[in-house]
């Protein structure tokens, strides 16, 4: 019978977090859709390159919600449960509530898994596939970008200026500034032009004009009556060298490790490791809290759950009980609140660090003992 009840609670729990999270990220990831819309207005992908890119972003979304729906989630099942009065089936079964509030304290370790999953592979795999997307992707939009007497500069080193822009698609009085590197550049003119799409890739067809490289030692000038100008060469504007966020877990954990255990460590000092990527040239500050996001903030999920599960224990005065649910619930944002403002205070100080990494573990033992003395406990109940 004990077992039937959690299963309903348990099951009830876990309907209303996915139906929580998921309204709560389809609202976030519409609004950063919008925020994303650049990549078709000023870097020229297609909406297909657009709509995959934002998907991917999914997954980083729901992880940062994680904790916080956790909680809501846990506050109202059990609020509904005792509002409800279907509280007394469990005390009625001989279910006590520290019992209870084990139980919920051992479902958590099911979400606290599910962050570390997403965190350590789900998440920084995904944001590494929509960077190398929008890499490898063609600036499909530039045609509907380029407009009459405008600077286009959607791609890098490239800027393109056209006089006039026929709705036929047909260029005239066309200018192109290619920078080929920090002392080398391109500059062609042409009378006309249009633009054409050739196996999936988009050229320039310049009719009438000429191409003139320049360079410290030497200017020349080739004149031509027509060419084809690829643009395929060039890469987008978007940033697509990989970030912190999209580094694999365990070459980052590898590379910390090495540091750490071979020499003192400044935080700003940067790593040089060609051999691995993940580290290559980045600080140990932003690998090592980088790393402690993935790996240490999931573990708030279990005091999360045991203030949400403190609910049960009402005061003795029912004048209190709804001042003790408000408690209840700013305790939890205050946990949720801590744990993001944790990162500020990283590595400030080496005895500092090892708090901050403990915290967590030592929010539960504190708090779980403090509801072992408001239970009045006996072991037999543990």
């Amino acid at each position: 019978m004990n077992k039937l009840i959690f299963r309903k609670f348990s099951q009830d729990i876990i309907n209303f977090f996915f139906i929580a999270s998921f309204s709560i990220t389809f609202i976030v990831w519409i609004i950063q859709a919008v925020n994303f819309l650049d990549l078709v207005s000023d870097d020229g992908h297609s909406l297909d390159v657009y709509f995959t890119y934002v998907s991917l972003n999914l997954p980083k979304i729901f992880s940062k919600t994680i904790i916080f729906v956790f909680f809501i989630s846990i506050f109202y099942v059990i609020n509904k449960y005792n509002n409800s009065n279907e509280l007394i089936v469990f005390w009625n079964n001989g279910i006590q509530k520290i019992k209870f509030i084990n139980f919920i304290l051992q479902f958590s370790l099911i979400f606290l898994l599910l962050q570390l999953i997403l965190n350590l592979f789900i998440v920084p795999k995904s944001q590494n596939l929509g960077r190398l997307y929008i890499k490898d992707s063609n600036i499909d939009f530039l045609p509907k970008l380029i407009s009459e007497k405008k600077f286009i500069n959607v791609v890098k080193d490239l800027t393109i200026f056209v006089e006039e822009y026929k709705k036929d698609g047909k260029l005239n009085k066309i200018y192109i500034n290619e920078k080929i590197d920090t002392d080398n550049s391109k500059i062609i003119v042409s009378e006309s032009g249009k633009i054409i799409k050739k196996d999936s890739k988009y050229i320039l067809r310049l009719f009438n004009g000429g191409i003139t490289n320049i360079s410290p030692n030497n200017t020349y000038t080739l004149n031509f009556s027509e060419t084809d100008y690829d643009l395929s060469d060039f890469s987008t504007k978007t940033i697509t060298r990989t970030k912190v966020q999209e580094a694999d877990s365990f070459q980052m954990l590898k590379c910390i490790k090495e540091i750490y255990s071979n020499k003192d460590i400044k935080k700003n000092e940067i790593i040089n490791n060609p051999k691995n990527e993940s580290c290559h040239t980045r600080t140990v500050k932003s690998i090592s809290e980088e790393l402690y996001k993935r790996l240490i903030l999931p573990f708030y999920t279990l005091i999360i759950a045991l203030i949400a599960a403190s609910l049960v224990i009402e005061p003795k005065s029912k004048y209190f009980f709804k001042l003790h649910k408000l408690n209840i619930f700013f305790a939890g944002i205050l946990v949720i609140t801590i744990s993001q403002l944790s990162l500020k205070f990283f590595l400030k100080s080496t005895n500092l660090t090892y708090l901050i990494i403990l915290l967590p573990l030592i929010l539960v033992l504190i708090y779980y003992f403090i509801l072992l003395l408001f239970t009045k406990f006996k072991l037999e109940f543990l």
